[in-house]
């Protein structure tokens, strides 16, 4: 049953990414109705799950907060207050664009790597030339060093459970053996290593508009499972690797934080440069590989046989087998000769580079309709994955010519889904998708990561930071991609009306979407990074701005932020100015506190012409309370006596100084017998019982016992 609080309230903030774990009443509406719940826990403190009536959609119980922090009082604001966003410059516009001062630094690669698939271990020499566009001098270079997540006392190891998602196997322990460090091309120089970053002295600063090369040789171990980002799979034809975040790499220095030091400890992904890759990666000769990139060399290390497929494959969108499940194995699909075989790549604008390799892959590919860069879909997987990824390929090639055409098109030359030990990860032209279970699970999957090559590969965001910028993003452009796929099943994560059932569940828990990822509490990552921006985006464009209007103010920004990294704020601020509509309530609900939607109808009175009950009826005043943290315009339909019905929508800031409200509806004469809230089903409301007039008899004795 619920507890009610007093008007007085708190609400959870996020402080430079931290939350601060308190709830918020947003005040009394008339008659007493305007208070929030008060969650309930065990004297174990255990977290109860929120269970729910089906009937009513209230909340019968909810979560335990004794273990998180203390409750903090919130500043004196509103939802509506203005938010506090960084000062517009030159380098970032008030319009949200990158301004004629913008600036962002490259990284160009020159990597030799070789797999040893016996030692299951890899060797590299790497040149990194690192290109410095800021106006400012730079002493020192940062450098990722990301294997040594794996390293047996490396933060991330010692802070994550063993067999949960982010961590490695058990009694793992390997890391970067880094045997050589030069500038230039003689100069000796020494890593500063500190966990999973590492910092490079300069002997002297590094001018603007000034390049530098950095040589080094390194090696390490290949973990089995490394924190669903990189691992080995065993099977029946053979071993799948899967090579990612791989490499050492400058830590990306800009205009917002100056070098992105943040941790690598397994939950935040990276935040990089864009730059130019030149990658030859060594293999047993029985090794097929996909990487990022376009593969240069594919007379030395292809069949004439699958030149020609892959030749035939170009043409059209059906799906060519370039090697098939009864070759995996055969001599027949190896080029001739003895020793190891390298395999060459370029990859151009790129932020990143993964690979993977083995002796047990089927392949097929196909070409992505319209691409005006002549787009290849590809998919390498073994005979495991079977029939389910027999249209892995068709489903990638459809995901991309959906993105095509609703965002942005997709600029490289090829895409790749590689089917592995890793369950879900993305890089520049390469996903790793495992789902071997159900096609629309992999469809799901797929679609999800090969989303995530608009975010944040193209629109480049800061993943250790602000895991919602892509994961979010990606998510809610996913619901589009599944219903154009799937048109009579419900997506996922697109019914606002099934969202709020979680949100009653995790609501409580306090903490907002802009919570760092590193951050966040257990549990709770899908729902704060990927369900709820999405649901929110979902919202705002299909029911606060209309699709017209979001999508204008969308793709601007997609164009205006390709190769470039925006911030959420220049996100924010860009959907405003491209939609021409002060949005702060909107995000600050969503995005930087936490809440729930509760509207409700609570009755109706009629006016009459000369305030006569025998009049004639000349308006409806629809008596309206928001009884939850978040706020949102109201639609209504509204059902008259004699068998006709309307749509009245009412502004947001109907609420902007109370949560009681009254609507006048002007009804032409006729006499209002019911009214419903959010007739379309497009916001998530925790509580449909109450968008309901006249109540249900049920519902409505239940009301009067709570």
């Amino acid at each position: 049953m619920r507890k009610r609080l007093p008007c007085a309230g708190v609400r959870s903030l996020a402080f430079g990414g931290l939350a601060a774990s308190v709830l918020f009443a947003m005040g009394c509406a008339a008659g007493g109705e305007g208070e929030t719940n008060l969650v309930q826990s065990g004297d174990d403190g255990t977290q109860s799950a929120g269970a729910q009536n089906a009937e009513s959609g209230d909340a019968s119980e909810g979560r335990d907060l004794s273990r998180l922090r203390a409750l903090e009082a919130r500043p004196s604001a509103t939802v509506f207050s203005p938010l506090s966003w960084p000062t517009p410059t030159e380098v970032r516009l008030a319009s949200g664009r990158p301004g004629p001062a913008y600036w962002q630094n490259r990284v160009d690669h020159s990597i030799r790597v070789r797999l040893d698939t016996e030692a299951r271990r890899v060797e590299a020499t790497q040149t990194i030339t690192y290109h410095n566009h800021s106006p400012h001098k730079l002493d020192y270079i940062w450098l990722h060093l990301e294997q040594n997540l794996f390293r047996s006392d490396s933060r991330g190891t010692r802070m994550t459970p063993p067999g949960t998602r982010f961590s490695s196997e058990d009694g793992f322990d390997g890391g970067f053996e880094i045997e050589s460090v030069v500038l230039g091309s003689d100069y000796p120089a020494e890593l500063k290593v500190y966990d999973a970053l590492a910092k490079l002295d300069l002997p002297s600063s590094l001018e603007p508009g000034q390049s530098i090369e950095i040589g080094l040789a390194w090696a390490f171990d290949i973990p089995g499972y490394g924190a669903d980002r990189l691992g080995i799979e065993d099977v029946e034809q053979g071993t799948i690797f899967q090579l990612a975040q791989w490499f050492p790499t400058p830590v990306k220095y800009d205009d917002v934080n100056g070098w992105n030091t943040m941790p690598y400890v397994g939950t935040g992904e990276f935040y990089t440069d864009f730059g130019r890759y030149e990658v030859e990666i060594t293999v047993p000769r029985s090794y097929l590989v996909g990487a990022t990139g376009v593969l240069q060399n594919p007379e030395d290390v292809l069949t004439r046989a699958q030149i020609d497929r892959l030749a035939e494959a170009s043409k059209g969108p059906e799906t060519v087998i370039i090697v098939g499940p009864e070759e995996v194995g055969s001599a027949e699909i190896r080029p001739a000769g003895d020793g190891e075989l390298t395999w060459r790549y370029e990859a151009e604008d790129v932020r990143s580079f993964a690979w993977t390799a083995s002796d047990a892959f089927i392949w097929d590919a196909a070409a992505v309709q319209g691409s005006s860069v002549g787009t290849m879909a590809h998919s390498l997987y073994p005979k495991e994955a079977l029939p389910v990824w027999e249209t892995a390929t068709d489903m990638l090639r459809f995901s991309i010519e959906g993105y095509n055409r609703r965002w942005f098109e997709y600029p490289y030359p090829t895409a790749i889904n590689v089917s592995g030990r890793v369950r879900g990860m993305e890089y520049p032209m390469i996903l790793f998708s495992r789902n071997r279970q159900s096609e629309r699970g992999l469809y799901g999957l797929t679609t999800h990561e090969m989303g995530h090559n608009w975010f944040p590969m193209i629109v480049n965001s800061d993943e250790r930071r602000h895991m919602w910028f892509d994961e979010g993003l990606t998510s809610f452009i996913n619901i589009y991609s599944n219903l154009e796929r799937y048109p009579d099943e419900e997506p996922r994560r697109g019914n606002p009306r099934a969202f709020a059932r979680q949100m009653l569940e995790n609501e409580p828990i306090g903490q907002p979407s802009m919570t760092y990822p590193d951050l966040v509490h257990p549990g709770m990552l899908g729902y704060l990074m990927y369900g709820k921006p999405a649901i929110a985006l979902y919202q705002l464009r299909e029911f606060v701005l209309g699709p017209d209007r979001f999508d204008d103010a969308f793709i601007a920004f997609i164009n205006a932020w390709a190769f470039k990294s925006p911030q959420p704020a220049d996100f924010f601020r860009m959907m405003e100015d491209g939609a021409g509509e002060d949005l702060s309530w909107f995000w600050r609900g969503w995005f930087y506190e936490n809440g729930v939607l509760d509207q409700a109808v609570v009755g109706i009175e009629h006016e009459y012409e000369g305030d006569n009950e025998n009049g004639r009826i000349l308006a409806a005043n629809i008596k309206l309370e928001n009884r939850g943290e978040l706020v949102m315009p109201v639609e209504m339909e509204l059902s008259f006596e004699d068998g006709s019905s309307m749509i009245h929508r009412v502004p947001v800031y109907i609420w902007r100084n109370a949560d009681a409200a009254t609507a006048r509806v002007r009804t032409e004469g006729r006499r209002v017998v019911g009214v419903r809230l959010d007739p379309r089903g497009l916001l998530a409301d925790v509580d449909p019982g109450n968008d309901v007039w006249p109540r249900e008899e049920r519902r409505e004795r239940r009301r009067r016992q709570r």
